[in-house]
């Protein structure tokens, strides 16, 4: 089974991810962070990836800490649970509509973390959330995770369904990528021979 438990632990944040790749979806999902446990729902449900978060984080300054330390540690569960990554589709892509909303995201599971982010939030806040930290949790999960991920935002009105659209249209490109090829389970998605 395809699964990693990671904890991190700093003078900032007290965090435990568990994740299973070959899931149905489930989640249960607790950061003190209302609507960033929502997105968090949203990319474990739309990739099927089952996954468990629990953050006790700085709160009282702001939301940030929480936001990239649970993106360091999904990351690295990511990398774990994919282990030599023999057999996997490598890549996904994703055209993810969400009412005014249109975001499409593209990914490599290559070991090679880089993000491009063309994504405009129209406001500073989402309830009491700082938009800025989408893209910061989006970094995080990248590098840590060794995934080179391309989020674009093609258009969008409310920052809402924007935010959403990009966990929603980076779990489904990410379900692609993590899926078994059935033409080529037992070898290694690059001709390097490693990833």
């Amino acid at each position: 089974m395809r699964s990693a438990t990671i904890t991190r632990k700093t003078a900032e944040t007290d965090i435990s991810v568990e994740i299973t790749l070959d899931g149905s979806g489930r989640y249960d999902n607790r950061t003190g962070v209302g609507f960033f446990d929502h997105m968090l729902d949203q990319l474990a449900r739309h990739s099927l990836i089952d996954m468990v978060v629990r953050c006790s984080g700085d709160l009282h300054i702001d939301d940030h800490h929480t936001v990239e330390d649970v993106g360091i540690a999904l990351g690295q569960a990511l990398a774990q649970a994919l282990g030599d990554k023999r057999g996997i589709r490598r890549y996904g892509a994703c055209l993810l509509p969400m009412d005014d909303a249109l975001v499409r995201a593209a990914l490599d599971l290559s070991g090679r973390p880089y993000l491009v982010w063309n994504v405009t939030l129209p406001t500073a806040k989402i309830g009491t959330f700082d938009t800025e930290l989408v893209r910061e949790f989006f970094q995080a999960l990248s590098t840590h995770g060794g995934i080179t991920l391309n989020v674009e935002a093609l258009h969008g009105l409310n920052s809402h369904h924007i935010a959403e659209a990009a966990f929603k249209a980076v779990a489904r490109a990410l379900r692609e990528a993590v899926e078994s090829d059935p033409r080529k389970s037992d070898a290694i998605p690059s001709t390097k021979g490693s990833l």
